[in-house]
């Protein structure tokens, strides 16, 4: 048996998360705060400003909910999982609870990440629901929609293309004309995990390059490559992570060949859970 922690990324955030944790882990708190330059718990508890969903503070709290729900899990059943994954944002909680850096290192680049990810306007994205990643493709082939990417091979019913908001607008509905189940226009202002995003990754590649990275002491597998990290691709990893595919389908089957049996959502939500079971 091998079990896998995965953690959630961004869209699974929701009001009140962490509820019972901010108590548990104070010197966390403190910290984060401190970094930050505002509340957490009060962002994730009351959200008096309405920032929780803006992705400058979404990538934030989902890091801080999940490293501390990371904590208290291992700390109450005493269990270290054989490998870790994270979902997109997730994938930092995954490289904290492997140990390629600590708490506060892995919200400043968060931090950075998030900010940049906000800046980033002009781009729309829409998940494709009864649709696999490959037909997609296919879809926006057929379509002439080249400057549309596909950002998130989540599950065989389950995917998400990412470009400028004008496309997104245009061809997205057209792909129910191509066999989509449902089209759901996302709530988001750039074209996260896409070609446009490169401009952001070499700003956050500049960024990335004044930390050090500790050795992994737990199996992660990248988003970008859907294979294991090594210690020393960590950095170049995270920058390639921010303009390319989030390759889930792979990683959930190369984990299964590799004996995993057990995957564990830790952090809000079951967003992971559900795509886990539909991939097989």
């Amino acid at each position: 048996m091998a079990m896998v922690f995965m953690f959630p990324g961004q869209g699974s955030q929701v009001l009140g998360m962490g509820a019972g944790l901010f108590d548990r882990y104070p010197d966390m708190v403190k910290e984060a705060d401190g970094i930050l330059g505002y509340s957490m718990r009060e962002l994730c508890l009351e959200d008096p400003g309405d920032l929780l969903g803006r992705t400058d503070h979404t990538q934030p709290a989902l890091y801080v909910v999940n490293a501390m729900a990371f904590n208290a899990r291992t700390e109450d059943e005493g269990v270290t999982p054989d490998f870790v994954i994270g979902h997109s944002l997730g994938e930092y909680s995954a490289l904290y609870a492997a140990g390629a850096f600590d708490f506060a290192t892995g919200l400043k680049l968060v931090q950075k990440r998030g900010a940049l990810m906000n800046a980033a306007t002009g781009g729309g994205m829409a998940a494709i629901l009864g649709m696999d990643g490959d037909a997609v493709a296919g879809a926006l082939y057929d379509l002439g929609a080249d400057s549309i990417d596909v950002a998130n091979f989540n599950s065989p019913k389950q995917t998400v293309i990412s470009g400028l908001k004008a496309d997104i607008e245009t061809y997205a509905p057209r792909l129910k004309e191509s066999g989509a189940r449902r089209v759901v226009i996302l709530p988001v202002s750039g074209a996260f995990h896409s070609r446009y995003m490169r401009p952001a990754a070499e700003e956050f590649s500049d960024f990335i390059s004044g930390f050090s990275f500790g050795s992994l002491k737990i199996t992660c597998i990248a988003n970008y490559s859907a294979q294991p990290y090594t210690d020393d691709t960590i950095a170049s990893n995270l920058v390639s992570q921010i303009f390319s595919s989030v390759r889930w389908i792979d990683t959930i089957r190369g984990l299964r060949k590799l004996g995993a049996d057990t995957f564990v959502e830790v952090g809000p939500g079951t967003v992971l859970s559900k795509l886990e079971g539909q991939i097989t």
